[in-house]
Formats: C-alpha cells, structure tokens, sequence
C-alpha cells in the first residue's frame, strides 16, 4: 500500500474517527514516540528509554521512567469511558498507514473483553472501530483470533480473494498463559505443521508485530509478563483506566506517556457526574448497623424509581429510546449478599414489589470477575428486567454499562467507593454526550453513614478529583505572558471604508491588524481618495443604509439612480448636520460617491431579511384524552427527604416527601403540579388534568390500598410525575389552524463586526493549511478568502474548514459567510436561537448551511434546529424572494464524511438539500 506522511495520517485519522480530545492527543504522542525511537527488532531500548524519558518524564499528564518490559512499550491511561477500544483503533490505522506495521497482536484480560473486541473489529458492527478510515474501507483488515489461527490465514497474509493487507491477531491472555492439563504447553505454542512451528513462534519472528494490551494492569503478574516479552513485538502500546499493578500491594506504572483521568473526563463532559446521596437531617449513628443499610436500600429505591420516571420523561420529550436503569448494591461477601437479597424480596421491603427483579452476582474466592458473571451485568443493559443487582467486593473491568445510574455500597470505607472500580463502571453516558438534565447525566452514590466523609476525600482528590489543578503563565503554559489581544474582524464593505479612512488621515479608524503586527489582506479600493468623500462614504454605510434596508425591497435597489438620489441627498442632509451650511463636497461628487459605495455594498454583502411572523388571531390549542403509559412507575412512598451533592460542583439537589400541604383528593397533588406548566389553563383543560390524575391515582391505588401510603407516594413525587404526564400530554396536544403575518422588516441587514480572541503566537493563518493539530483549530484566524463576506474567519472545526475551501473554489459560488451571533433570527421548537455555519449566494441562490458530525446526524437537537432553518429558508423564499425577485433560500444539513476535497456545492445541494416539513408548512399556513 501507498503510505501516508505521518502528520497527514494524525490528522486524518482524528478527522475519520472523530476523535475526542484526549483520544487525537494519545494518538499525536504515539506519532512523537515513533518518530523519537525508530522501533523495530534492531532497536536500542535502552536509548529508546532514554530518548522517551527526556519528553516525557515530567509532563504533568505523563509519568515516564522506563519501559518495564525486554522491549519498548508505553502505557496510555484513559478514564473509564473515554473510548480505549477506538483508541486502539486509531492506533492500528496509524501505524499501518505509515507503513510501521501490518501485523498486530491485541490482547484481552478476559473471556468479556475478548469477545466485545471481536465484535467491535469487524466491519458490520455498529461500533467498528475503524468505521472511515479510507485504507481499510475497500481491504478490511483480516482478523485472527483464538478459534481460527489453526487455519492458516494469519500465516498466509491475505484474505480469501488473495489481497494483502493489516493482519489483527485478537487473543484472551489465557490462550498463551495457562498450562493445559497435563502439563502441555498452550495450543498456540504447539507445533503447526502448515508453517513447521508454533504460531505463537511464528508472531515472536515477525518482524513488523506491534502488541496491543487492552487492561494493561492485567498483564504484569510473572506468568502474563513472561508470555508476552516471548512475543517479541518491535513496541507494545497499554491502554488501562487504573495504570497500576493489580494486588494488596499495588505498584504505580513507570511507563505511563499520557495520563487522562476522571476529572479530566467530568469536567470535559464525556462521562457522568458522580454524586453522593444520603438522608436530609439524619444521623446515622441513632441507628444500629442492620437498620441503617435498610434505610439506605429504601432510598436507593426511592432515587432509582425516580430516576426511572426521568429518563422516560427525557426520552419522550427528545424523541430518543428509553434508557432502563438498575442499582447496584455492593455488599460484603457472599453471606451478606445473600441476607440482603432475602430482605429485598421479602414483604417487609415495599411489600415484596422487587421480588423477582434481583440478580444476585458473586466474585470467585480470588476475587476475580468470572466471565459468566460479566455476561450477566451486560445482558442487563439490553434486558430492562432487573432493578436491582447485588454484587460482592469491588468490581472488575469488562463490563462498563450506560444504564447505571445509583450504587448503594454497604459496610464499604469511604475511601473503597471513590475508587475507579466502583464508579467506574456506571460512568459512561446512556446517549454518548451530556444532555444537560442532571438525573440524565448523573452516577449517584447513597452513602448515608460515608457522606461527609466522601465530601471531604473529594475535596483531596481521592479518585474522584485530584488536587486543584494548576495554571501555568508563560512560553508553553496554560497562559502565555503575553497581553491579550481582541482582534476585530470588520465585513469586506467595512474593511473598504475603514481602509479609505486610513489612507487619507491617520485620525481616521485603522485598519485591523494581526497579533503579530502584520496587516490584515487589503479589501477592494475605493475610486474616491478626498478625506470629504471618505466622510461621506461613511455617512452612508453607518447612517444611510440601515434605514434604507427597510424602504427597499431588495438590495438589488440600491442600483437604481433613483434611489441613490435618495440617498444622496440623505447623506448630505446629514453632513450637513455636522460640517455647518456650506457641504464640503458638490451634489456631483456626492452622487458619484454614493453610487460607487452602492455598488460595492451591493457586491460584498448577502442580502439576509430580517423577518418577523406573527399569529393574526389567538393561537388555540388543548390536550386529547389519551392514556397514560404507566408500566414502569413503580415510585414508593416518601416521607423524608433525599439530598444528593454533586462531588466535583458540590451543588445540591433536594427530593422531598414534604411536596406541600394536605389535599382534598389525592388527584389534587397532581393537577396542582401539572398547572404549574405555562402551557396548562386549569380552567380550560381542568377534564383532561382530572382524567390523567385519576389514572395515575389508581395506579398507584392498586399498589397501595392504605390512604396514607398512598398519599405520600403522591405528595412525595408529585412534580417528577407531572413532568412525566405533562411529556406525555405534549405528544397529545391539537391546535387550531392558525394563520400567521409575515412582515418583512428589511431587505438587508447590516454585516455586523465579529470579535475574535487573537492571543497567542502565529495565531493568524491561511485558510488552506490544516492546524498541525486539529484540536487546536478554535485557537486561530483563517484568512486568505476572496469571496468571503470577511477576510477573517474562525472555525468551530476542520470540517468548516474544509467547507470554506470548497467554497473559495466552486465558481458558481459569488458570496459566502460564517455568520456571527444574532446574524440570523431563527428559533427551534423550543425557543433556542440557532446560528447556522455558512450563508452562500450563488449566482442562482442563497443557501444557509450546517456541517455535522455524521454521528450527530439523527440527534434530536440538530433536527429540531434543522427543521426551524428549512422553515425559514421556506418562509423566506415564498414572502421575500418571489415578491421582490430575489434568489430562493434553500438549506442544507451536510455530514462531516460528505465534506471531501472533490465535492462541489451543486452536488452537496443535490443530496443534503431539507425541505421545510409540509406539516409544519400547513399547519402554519403562512400568508
């Protein structure tokens, strides 16, 4: 294969993988440390130790001292759900894209893990890791793992139709480090007759293997470690969450290159925010030891019922699948597990409602995670059967799940539950991303008689937040020593006046500079060069024009002599007012100014209307009966109060079963709440409110037949429960056909000024180089553009980027911009304002046009945002455009993979072009 310049295949791999920070800056490291040591069979690992030890050895993310192994291997230490499997990934791609290496040995630290990288490592898997990278879209590396090597195919070195390509051995660590019974070696190590030696002797020869360690703290026993130095790769590559040795006396690893922990992730928002609950003015030490696990075994169902109820509520309000989550309950050993089970299946617990909705998992007397069990905790995730799971000491690696949300850890030290093996393992995010509902994005631990104790450990740093970070000022710190500098970013016509003002007196504005003094590229001159005429040219871009955009109906008026008669004599009227009676330039002149500025403004400016629609009468709307789906309410009765702090913000949030005085009738606690939605008139929709409490009310009825137990459920839980009816209720409402105004309040707006923080060397760059590094995009000035509404631009990514170019090169584009905030007036269904990438005219059209993620490209939010924009694109073409003929609107939804360097804007607008909903279109029915 043709290979890659090591730099371009970083970068393209972050690109195609869509690489999380901490993720693009392992994979930068790996580039550094093969440039630095060259590995191969011949190299000299002690130079090489020394050469990784001089970068790497007192980097604050970074903990280098030795390799720790006969070769050179080097640990990358990833928090729990950062994404370690596609890490692993973008490895592999990078070192068989420069040509390193084609044969790989990835190693698994059980049955679990083994079989999940299978899954991931091939091709028609939703999580395939090397879903876009273009070297193995057409030539899918072969996979060899422990029951197909005895084929042959590894050793062969092609797939089934003779092609050649990355070979990726997957082995569980006990296929090479176990004796067989009677003391043969393992089946790996046996004679083959195919190729006259072991396989395992067949990889230790290669001279190109690269040893990936998945768990890297399961490999440092003797056996494990000895195995693997037999193996021979020419560089190991460890990924691990806990980068120390596994025992009663744990040793910190010497290798570790990069180091991204737990806080590091919480605070960047990849994984949940751990939280500790307990008991609002409670002491636990008024009860004995049995009686206060009971009470916290009651909270944690109070808290997991309640995050039931949210996660459905989000659901149906986001349109996304409902995520079924348990609680974990850490006991003891196995004689405490098995009273715990006892008592929650009993009566005595919530009248034996969990009975049968337990799963009871226990360690081996070792304490290692039998593979059976694992499979158990996974099966959880897609079961929704189990609320609860009951598990024994500390928890392995395997089985890192997305629906666990509450842990209720008995007889543990404070110490014991901030540990990454406890938290760990419900840290991942059910929808891949933070969604802004803290329940949604929150791990929390019910630690009655450890709360004050885990406040304070978190406060130190134990496991959960280490020290306070430290910023460092100056050359290379977080900080440069340098003064800030706020570079302004004027439109083309403004950058034109501004540069005429400077030519003719230096009193006059300036033309914006770049942090390292360089002028910004020069805007098309102007004809005119008297300082009157500059003054004039002035007047009219900053007082003129904004009033002339609303008595026009297009800017394409502006070339009529009749309005720049108009303003002409505007102008002059108003420099009147400031030189006194006598103009200093004649009313030819003036013309001849103005019709020049016209012109011009005309040229570099997208002409975006400013719109406002209004209903013309009272907008009616109310709920359908329906009923409530109410199959997973299972919430219990609540007569204290639950408080929950958040460890790294410290914020508190209250769950009360004091949710407000006395009501007549118990549907009352309900209606009280759901009145409380703006949306809601009680006295227009009091039968639909009454009807959906009833139903409520005798849900819980049947659960419990006591007045008062009833009650308290309902007091206790009303408001999370008229969120989740009212969710339902919106799916239910109808609304009368209402026709809406639609004013057109200027032709035009004004191309407002943008204000970028241009701190920082080199900050200024064309916009053709890609950053060296892409996470670091943000961080410059693009300039260079000849047909950008502005000659500086930032960029929010590398696809934007990329975007721009091929706008700068299509020759059917005349205008482009990326518009600064409240450019555009458009709202989504819920009331955000959306500021979209890129604005385009064409010599046919005006397009709005948004690049994503093609992982985000089904996200609710981005629709909703996509549906205002195609609404409004709609809107603007059907009562701006054709009445005035101006261009139509259209606009575009594009994915990252379809913003390649060949694509043209006629081919993107043939395939990502969204319509305006019809139903949203005649719902409105827009005049």
């Amino acid at each position: 294969m043709q290979t890659v310049d090591p730099k371009r295949a970083v970068t393209q791999i972050s690109q195609r993988l869509s690489l999380r920070k901490p993720q693009a800056e392992a994979l930068r490291r790996l580039d550094d440390i093969v440039t630095l040591i060259a590995p191969s069979k011949e190299t000299d690992v002690e130079g090489a130790r020394q050469a990784v030890r001089q970068v790497y050895g007192d980097l604050p993310d970074a903990a280098f001292e030795d390799f720790e192994r006969d070769f050179p291997s080097v640990c990358f230490a990833l928090a729990t759900g950062v994404g370690k499997t596609r890490l692993m990934g973008a490895f592999i791609s990078y070192l068989y894209m420069i040509g390193k290496s084609r044969n790989f040995f990835v190693l698994a630290p059980n049955l679990t893990i083994y079989e999940k990288l299978l899954s991931d490592f091939q091709p028609n898997s939703p999580k395939y890791v090397f879903r876009g990278i273009e070297a193995f879209a057409h030539n899918a590396p072969l996979i060899v793992n422990a029951e197909n090597y005895e084929e042959g195919r590894g050793v062969r070195g092609t797939d089934l139709f003779g092609r050649e390509g990355a070979i990726i051995n997957i082995f569980n660590i006990s296929k090479i480090n176990s004796e067989v019974r009677g003391g043969n070696a393992p089946r790996i190590k046996r004679l083959q007759e195919y190729i006259g030696d072991s396989y395992f002797s067949y990889l230790s020869e290669l001279d190109d293997l690269v040893l990936l360690m998945d768990e890297a703290h399961r490999y440092r026993g003797s056996a494990g470690a000895r195995a693997i130095a037999e193996l021979k790769p020419i560089l190991g590559l460890e990924v691990t969450a806990t980068p120390k040795t596994v025992g009663s006396k744990s040793q910190a690893f010497r290798n570790v290159v990069y180091r991204y922990d737990l806080p590091d992730a919480m605070e960047d928002g990849y994984i949940k925010e751990p939280a500790v609950g307990t008991r609002a003015n409670f002491d636990p030490k008024s009860v004995d030891e049995a009686t206060l696990e009971h009470i916290k075994l009651e909270d944690g169902i109070n808290y997991h019922e309640h995050v039931k109820v949210a996660l459905e509520t989000y659901a149906r309000q986001h349109n996304v699948r409902v995520v079924r989550p348990f609680m974990l309950v850490v006991t003891q050993d196995t004689t405490h597990a098995r009273e715990v089970r006892d008592f929650i299946e009993s009566e005595a617990f919530f009248d034996g409602r969990y009975k049968g909705r337990v799963i009871e998992i226990h360690s081996k007397l070792t304490g290692e995670e039998s593979d059976e069990n694992a499979q158990r905790l996974l099966n959880i995730e897609k079961g929704g059967d189990t609320d609860i799971v009951i598990h024994v000491n500390k928890l392995k690696e395997g089985w890192d799940v997305s629906n666990l949300f509450t842990i209720v850890p008995l007889r543990a030290s404070a110490s014991d539950i901030l540990t990454e093996q406890t938290l760990g393992r419900g840290l991942r995010l059910p929808y891949g991303k933070r969604t802004g509902v803290a329940v949604v994005d929150q791990l929390t631990v019910i630690a009655h008689d450890r709360f004050n104790a885990l406040i304070e450990l978190a406060r130190e740093g134990n496991g959960v937040t280490r020290r306070l970070k430290t910023v460092t000022i100056g050359e290379g710190g977080d900080v440069p020593a340098s003064k800030p500098v706020l570079v302004t970013a004027p439109s083309v016509i403004e950058q034109m006046v501004l540069q005429a003002e400077a030519q003719v007196s230096p009193t006059y504005g300036q033309v914006q500079t770049s942090p390292a003094g360089e002028l910004a590229e020069s805007a098309p001159p102007f004809r005119f060069r008297k300082p009157e005429e500059v003054k004039l040219a002035r007047t009219v871009l900053s007082v003129v024009m904004p009033e002339m955009s609303r008595q026009v109906s297009s800017i394409r008026d502006l070339a009529d002599p009749k309005v720049v008669q108009r303003i002409t004599q505007t102008a002059l009227a108003a420099q009147k007012l400031q030189d006194g009676l006598f103009p200093s330039v004649t009313e030819e002149e003036a013309a001849a100014v103005v019709e020049e500025v016209c012109k011009r403004f005309v040229e570099q400016t997208i002409a975006i209307p400013t719109l406002t629609i209004t209903p013309k009468e009272q907008v009616s709307f109310g709920f359908n009966r329906f009923d409530l789906d109410l199959k997973s309410w299972n919430y219990q009765p609540l007569s204290k109060e639950l408080m929950i702090q958040v460890l790294r913000t410290e914020e508190r949030q209250m769950i009360s079963g004091e949710a407000g005085g006395e009501a007549q009738r118990p549907e009352d606690y309900l209606v009280a709440k759901l009145m409380d939605f703006p949306e809601v008139d009680y006295d227009s929709h009091a039968a639909i409110l009454y009807d959906l409490a009833g139903q409520v009310v005798a849900h819980f009825r049947a659960k419990y037949p006591d007045e008062e137990k009833l009650r308290e459920v309902l007091r206790g839980h009303a408001r999370p429960m008229a969120e989740a009816v009212f969710a339902e209720m919106k799916q239910h409402m109808w609304r009368g056909q209402t026709s809406y105004r639609v004013t057109v309040n200027a032709a035009f707006d004004q191309l407002r000024p943008q204000t970028f923080d241009g701190s920082g060397p080199e900050t200024m760059r064309k916009f053709t180089e890609a950053p060296e590094r892409l996470s670091d995009i943000r961080r410059f000035i693009f300039t260079g553009f000849r047909k950008g509404c502005y000659q500086m631009v930032k960029f929010d990514s590398d696809t934007e980027r990329k975007m721009a170019v091929i706008l700068e090169r299509d020759p059917s584009v005349r205008l482009w911009m990326k518009p600064g905030p409240n450019q555009f007036r458009i709202f989504d269904a819920d009331g955000n304002t959306y500021q979209p990438d890129f604005v385009v005219e064409t010599d046919t059209a005006k397009l709005i046009i948004e690049t994503k993620r093609a992982s985000d490209m089904a996200d609710p939010a981005v629709l909703r945002k996509a549906d205002a924009a195609a609404l409004w694109a709609f809107i603007a073409t059907e009562f701006h455009a054709r009445k005035s003929g101006d261009k139509p609107w259209s606009y575009l939804l594009v994915p990252e993979t379809a913003v390649l360097e060949n694509a043209t804007l006629n081919g993107l607008v043939a395939t990502h072009v969204r319509e305006a909903d019809m139903n949203l279109r005649a719902r409105y029915d827009i005049e």
